[in-house]
């Protein structure tokens, strides 16, 4: 089964996203291809506001790198495992986890920001304007989220993909939501 997943390595929302649907894949036969989002479009974000902390950043080395799935996983950890701060530091640190701290010139090009805006564009069209990150298109069922505050593992998590897709593909389904309760684990 064919999915993709949309997401922007500074949201934690995503990173727990990609871990869980990353489990799911351990039991099951998914061929997942990722994609980015990006909060600094979502959010309307001017770059000079932000600086070295702009959340342009890291989408604009993604789009710049092509192959996505190494340097997310390597600023996630960074960023969201090892809690590295600024975002330039944990930039830099995934940079060089991947032997890419080449491209760091590219996090301050604004010509990579087309690609991200395509990418981004392709990730909201079939789910509406009026959600988030992460978004997951599964073999031609797209939707937002789940915003999970933890990995499921196991069963759990096979459980909760199942669940989500049965929902997502009917289509007089909108909205399902509860307030998040607790602290983000990373784990």
């Amino acid at each position: 089964m064919q999915v993709d997943i949309y997401v922007d390595p500074v949201c934690p929302f995503a990173w727990i996203g990609y871990e869980w649907i990353t489990e799911v894949a351990r039991h099951r036969p998914l061929d997942v291809e990722l994609r980015f989002m990006s909060l600094a479009v979502l959010n309307a974000e001017d770059p000079a506001e932000k600086g070295l902390d702009s959340a342009w950043r890291p989408v604009r080395v993604g789009a710049a790198l092509g192959e996505l799935r190494p340097f997310y996983e390597a600023f996630g950890r960074a960023y969201h495992v090892r809690r590295v701060r600024p975002r330039d530091r944990a930039l830099r640190e995934a940079l060089t986890e991947i032997d890419a701290l080449d491209l760091l010139p590219a996090a301050d090009d604004p010509s990579h920001d087309a690609a991200v805006r395509r990418s981004h564009d392709a990730g909201m069209a079939p789910v509406g304007l009026d959600v988030g990150i992460p978004t997951f298109h599964v073999g031609g069922t797209a939707f937002f989220g789940p915003v999970l505050s933890a990995v499921p593992r196991g069963q759990d998590a096979v459980d909760l993909f199942d669940g989500a897709v049965l929902l997502a593909r009917n289509p007089h389904f909108s909205e399902l939501k509860r307030t998040r309760r607790g602290d983000l684990d990373f784990t």
